[in-house]
C-alpha cells in the first residue's frame, strides 16, 4: 500500500500573463524534484484555453509537501503568484484509492 500524496495544482492567469505564468511553474520543476520526498513535479497547460495550467506534483508523504511549502522557491512563487493570477489557485490532495 502507497502512502504517497498527489497533488493537483491549478491556476488560472491573469490576461496577459499567460507567459508568466508557464515561465513561473517552469523554473519550479528542477528546485522542486531535487527535494527529499519529490517523485515527481510536471506543469502541463490547457492546450484550448492557454490560461489555465496545472501542476502534477508526487510527494512520499504530507510532511515532504509541507516542507515545500516552506522552502525559498515556493516563497517566491507564491508571491508571484498573488500578482498574476486571475483566482486564487487550487491545491487537490489525492491519496492510492486502496488506502
Amino acid at each position: 500500500m502507497s502512502n504517497t500524496l498527489t497533488i493537483v495544482a491549478s491556476f488560472v492567469a491573469k490576461p496577459g500573463q499567460e507567459a508568466r505564468l508557464r515561465d513561473e511553474l517552469n523554473m519550479m520543476i528542477a528546485p522542486s524534484v531535487d527535494e527529499d520526498g519529490c517523485l515527481g513535479y510536471q506543469p502541463f497547460t490547457d492546450p484550448n484555453r492557454p490560461e489555465r495550467m496545472v501542476i502534477l506534483e508526487e510527494w512520499a508523504s504530507s510532511e515532504a509537501l509541507n516542507y515545500h511549502f516552506t522552502l525559498p522557491h515556493f516563497q517566491h512563487v507564491a508571491k508571484v503568484l498573488d500578482e498574476i493570477l486571475a483566482e486564487p489557485f487550487t491545491l487537490r490532495k489525492l491519496t492510492d484509492i486502496s488506502n
